[in-house]
């Protein structure tokens, strides 16, 4: 077991008391994820307490809780578990020697963190850190940091959202030596009064900076001045990505290859050649992203096209099943973690690049689009257009609108239902599927349709 942290370090950085010497190697705060020497943050929650978990968390192997109140086994009691757990994420991130990236924007932010952490942690042999799944707010934040091992050469942290005000304070723990914002979208929309006041708050992340830390922005999109002038106010070091020539970082070439892109990029240090296992427009600018980052803080670029080249389809946000089907087969693309109107567009538009079978399109909900909501929903129908979509289950009380659109048939698929839940749409695709059939599957996580994934290709949540 590899040690993290000790106690005495545990009680030095969250102000606690010890009930004795132990060591843990993982931290955790959900008692499913426990196992044998982690650390359990009993936190409270607005209908639970962590504090009932932990005999639960002792049988599973816990070397140690930190508590508010004083329990039989190895702990640290302290006054607040909350602050406690903020304390010891700050502690990791003062006691490393490691060059820090964070990572937000409106779409893109947990492919772009994992395919950094790839590139970073090839290059260093196995020294690279990140946040895992999407632990990107005010708790799964700390707590990744908490993770960090002593000697870790880099760290990629992943930060999201849906408010003004709650990056900066994210950006405050992590202090990033690399700030890099992926896209700005109408993600979350409901709570901010126009696309503009999304970029602002997403250039929170640039108030964290270190000193001579690098900012890193998306060339192509409109925000692109405010996102440009928000963080020149924290460094001089801007560097943005993208297709266009104006870039810093620019693709010069792109040629579609089985599975992927051959990607020629231009940096300021000169040129790259790289292969992009993972299919379409988004995911180019996202590998521009990456690179950005690691020359910015002195990777090995090799490296991180080589690693791009073997990165295999995160479940939920791109990974693609071949199930056998009546003596054929069909693809199925597990998109069913996430949703926005930017994302929707640039999966629907891959989708119209791949070749087979008919194209059908599950997709569910949008969340939180407030009252532009119909308006985003509606305007789908174009992108199904696009992408000649021969079939389409639309699911949710929001894919209402698109329907009434697609019943007026100006554009979007002949043939398309409308179903209230991930259990009917899963029953409409098991009776229209066929042999060969290309079948993306999208829309919010609360809409469930992780579901027919499972069903299907297993897996799922």
């Amino acid at each position: 077991m590899k040690v993290n942290w000790t106690s005495d370090e545990l009680a030095a950085a969250t102000g606690g008391t010890a009930s004795g010497r132990f060591v843990c190697s993982g931290v955790a705060f959900d008692s499913r994820e426990i196992g044998a020497g982690d650390l359990f943050f009993a936190l409270k929650g607005e209908s639970s307490d962590g504090y009932h978990y932990l005999e639960q968390v002792y049988a599973n192997g816990a070397a140690g809780a930190v508590v508010d109140r004083a329990t039989d086994g190895p702990h640290i009691l302290v006054a607040d578990t909350a602050k406690a757990l903020n304390d010891l994420a700050k502690a990791a991130r003062a006691r490393v020697n490691a060059k820090i990236i964070g990572v937000t924007g409106s779409a893109g932010k947990t492919g772009t963190k994992e395919a950094l952490f790839a590139a970073l942690d090839r290059g260093s042999r196995g020294f690279a850190h990140r946040s895992v799944k999407s632990y990107n707010n005010h708790v799964g934040v700390p707590l990744s940091l908490s993770r960090m091992p002593a000697d870790t050469q880099y760290g990629i942290f992943e930060m999201g959202m849906n408010h003004a005000g709650e990056l900066r304070e994210l950006t405050a723990l992590v202090r990033p030596d690399v700030a890099i914002v992926t896209t700005i979208a109408p993600a979350h929309i409901e709570f901010f009064k126009d696309e503009s006041e999304i970029a602002k708050a997403k250039a929170e992340i640039f108030e964290g900076l270190t000193a001579q830390g690098t900012a890193i922005i998306p060339a192509d999109n409109e925000h692109y001045p405010l996102l440009r002038d928000a963080a020149q106010r924290y460094t001089q070091n801007v560097v943005s990505f993208g297709f266009s020539e104006k870039a810093d970082v620019r693709v010069t070439d792109h040629v579609a290859v089985a599975g992927g892109t051959m990607i020629t990029a231009q940096l300021p240090t000169g040129s790259l050649c790289y292969t992009l296992s993972q299919p379409g427009r988004h995911w180019i600018a996202n590998s521009l992203a990456v690179l950005a980052a690691v020359e910015a803080v002195s990777g090995d670029l090799a490296a991180a096209g080589l690693a791009m080249a073997e990165l295999g389809g995160l479940a939920g946000r791109g990974a693609q099943h071949r199930i056998a089907m009546d003596g054929g087969t069909i693809l199925l693309i597990d998109e069913s973690y996430n949703a926005n109107p930017a994302s929707m567009a640039a999966t629907l538009a891959q989708l119209g690049t791949l070749q087979g079978g008919r194209r059908i399109a599950v997709l569910a909900d949008m969340r939180e689009l407030g009252g532009q909501s119909a308006h985003y929903h509606n305007g789908l129908a174009g992108h199904l257009a696009l992408a000649k979509v021969d079939y389409a289950i639309l699911v949710g009380e929001e894919m209402q609108n698109l329907a009434q659109t697609l019943k007026q048939g100006v554009e979007g698929p002949d043939k398309f239902d409308h179903c209230s839940n991930s259990k009917e749409a899963l029953e409409l695709l098991q009776v229209n599927l066929q042999a060969d059939d290309i079948v993306l599957v999208k829309g919010s996580n609360s809409m469930g349709l992780s579901a027919i994934i499972k069903a299907y290709a297993g897996g799922g949540d």
